[in-house]
């Protein structure tokens, strides 16, 4: 069966938090953090199990920001990074679609980053951080 990509809604939230806390460098987002509380994105499934999701940060410029990209630890089939890659190409799209013309992430995992670049994405090889405070 092919993979599928659908908007996230409200009972997704608790599946992405589980496989957040599965990874062990992961801490999941509150929905308060997340754009739309937490509804804010896609998910790409197969056979309607969730394979990668991830979060789209609307701005008030031509920009957007494609983040938290998660995926589920307990799938196991060799179509993960073509899953990876639907979520990346149709966030593209639908963001294209809306007049949005440049679009920003943040990554350091290896695989996430290999497959921005093999889509084109402007790599900088310089680490930054995420800097965040709670108020």
């Amino acid at each position: 069966m092919k993979l599928n990509i659908r908007r996230l809604n409200e009972s997704d939230y608790e599946t992405l938090v589980k496989w957040w806390d599965a990874w062990p460098e992961w801490q999941a987002p509150p929905k308060t953090f997340l754009p739309d509380n937490g509804t804010g994105g896609f998910i790409v499934e197969k056979n309607n199990i969730g394979v990668v999701a991830g979060f789209v940060y609307m701005t008030n410029s031509k920009a957007a920001l494609l983040e938290w990209i998660i995926s589920n630890p307990e799938y196991r089939e060799s179509d993960r990074k073509d899953a990876i890659e639907l979520l990346i190409n149709a966030v593209e799209q639908v963001l294209k679609d809306q007049g949005i013309k440049h679009v920003f992430s943040i990554g350091r995992n290896n695989h996430l980053i290999e497959t921005h670049k093999k889509l084109n994405w402007n790599v900088d090889n310089k680490p930054s951080y995420e800097i965040i405070k709670n108020i």
